[in-house]
């Protein structure tokens, strides 16, 4: 077993407070981890509010050289990384994989922002007056990651923020604390100044004392709907600039003339990716009638010939969830689905953190299932009357994050497009879909902001007006 040390103001430390690391797939400590006291989080706010300073007038080629340079040590490491995440989070290698060139990508398009942080000449009416803006950094930037997709939610929070000039603070989930740790250690090894990238884990009390500290300016945060309006409501009494991407109930809309062959194999792809451990999850399926059986029927199919099992085997589709305590909850979700007519077709059992590839038939908005995350692998599977139908399904949920149709009709993939109450949507693809430069982001309760690329930026920075007055200024008094 080994023991982690957190990383503030450029240094690894070590403190009175340890907790244990849990492989998920089989319920054994794989590492401890020091956790920070109240002190050791104030000295890590100072130190990142000097480092900022420096940070912000340090010219786009050194941001730029870090940000590369970091990319290229996660590449010569990627397969100890990618053992690595197998072993804290039960994912899969195809999962691992994903992260680690993701994380690559996200630091690579973040080097490519450094030189595109543009201000604006704005006309003016009074004359000789140059009006200009600029961008700058918020400052220091406390980021939540969860423990789903860990290192590529971190590194794409972290990447953006420090080629805008601001300094970073990670509160990595405390299921997952090893992802943050190695990214610290990229950075570090990249040359990045002490400060500007400190890594904290722990438990919900860390996060909670760096939103409510005084000198954080912004918080960036992945994660539940609950912690999400938790950390808005603290965060306004300061008045801190946030950034919120939370839950999600994603459709995945399949009309009357799909190839239900791909609609299927597109199905089971966006729910049962990572256990159905991931907000773009399609965990409503929405289809019109006329496919409605058959859909089902092969749905079914190819969801029990999915491998449920270790997963560091190659073979294994369907790992452990984070926690076995989840289990229990999803049993019951689809037990009050039952009571109220829906038909459990597939699946429905589990084992310690396992539980199998489910389907549940007949679903409706009565049901707590309809609109209520489960975040595991169970999907609910509701009959449309008609296209028009299907949108308004599609619609009845407080979430509103990523969602797909699959169609070959133009005319109504455009009328979806459109009328889809959510942030993301796609056209004959999954519901799971993400790039380091597109505007990721929700609406409704699957929050606001969006990162990835220049929209990151936006994030992260602030406008300031500035005006040069090349002739005296008249005054009426």
């Amino acid at each position: 077993m080994k023991t982690y040390k957190f990383f503030s103001a450029g240094k690894w430390c070590e403190s009175s407070d340890y907790f244990d690391d849990i492989n998920p797939a089989n319920g054994e400590i794989f590492a401890r981890i020091f956790q920070p006291t109240e002190t050791n989080i104030d000295s890590t706010v100072r130190s990142a509010t000097d480092a900022t300073k420096a940070w912000q007038n340090t010219g786009p080629t050194t941001r730029e050289r870090v940000l590369i340079k970091a990319a290229d040590i996660l590449e010569r490491r990627r397969n100890e990384i990618i053992h690595l995440l197998i072993q804290e989070s039960g994912c899969v290698f195809g999962t691992a994989w994903y992260q680690v060139e993701y994380s690559i990508d996200s630091m690579r398009s973040a080097a490519g922002e450094c030189r595109r942080l543009f201000g604006e000449t704005i006309p003016s009416d009074v004359p000789g007056l140059l009006s200009i803006t600029k961008k700058i950094p918020v400052g220091v930037i406390i980021g939540i990651a969860p423990f789903n997709v860990p290192l590529a939610l971190s590194s794409n929070k972290i990447d953006k923020a420090i080629a805008a000039g601001n300094s970073f603070i990670l509160k990595p989930s405390e299921h997952t604390p090893i992802s943050g740790l190695i990214l610290a250690e990229t950075y570090e090894e990249a040359g990045l100044p002490p400060g500007v990238l400190n890594v904290l884990p722990g438990d919900g009390s860390i996060g909670n004392k760096l939103v409510q500290h005084p000198d954080v300016n912004m918080i960036l945060f992945t994660g539940s709907t609950k912690t999400g309006k938790a950390i808005a409501q603290a965060a306004a009494k300061d008045l801190k600039k946030v950034h919120l991407e939370m839950g999600g109930k994603s459709p995945l809309i399949v009309l009357a003339d799909a190839d239900i062959n791909y609609a299927v194999n597109t199905a089971c792809f966006s729910i049962f990716n990572h256990q159905g451990q991931v907000c773009m999850a399609s965990s409503r399926i929405i289809i019109e009638e006329a496919l409605y059986d058959d859909f089902c029927k092969r749905l079914v199919k190819k969801a029990t010939s999915l491998k449920v099992g270790e997963p560091g085997d190659m073979e294994t589709i369907i790992g452990p969830l984070i926690r076995a305590e989840q289990c229990p909850f999803i049993k019951k979700q689809i037990e009050e689905a039952c009571s109220k007519g829906a038909r459990l077709i597939c699946g429905g059992n589990y084992s310690k953190a396992y539980f199998e590839a489910t389907v549940l038939a007949d679903v409706t908005p009565e049901m707590r299932i309809f609109d209520e995350e489960s975040f595991g692998p169970v999907v609910s599977c509701i009959k449309a009357k008609n296209s028009e139908h299907a949108l308004q399904l599609a619609n009845k949920s407080s979430y509103g994050l990523s969602s797909a149709v699959i169609t070959n009709n133009l005319e109504k993939a455009m009328q979806f497009a459109d009328g889809l109450e959510a942030g993301m949507v796609h056209i004959n693809g999954s519901t799971i879909q993400c790039e380091p430069n597109v505007p990721f982001g929700g609406v409704k309760n699957s929050g606001f902001g969006r990162e990835g690329g220049h929209y990151s930026i936006d994030d992260v920075t602030q406008p300031k007006w500035i005006t040069i007055s090349q002739e005296k200024m008249q005054y009426p008094f």
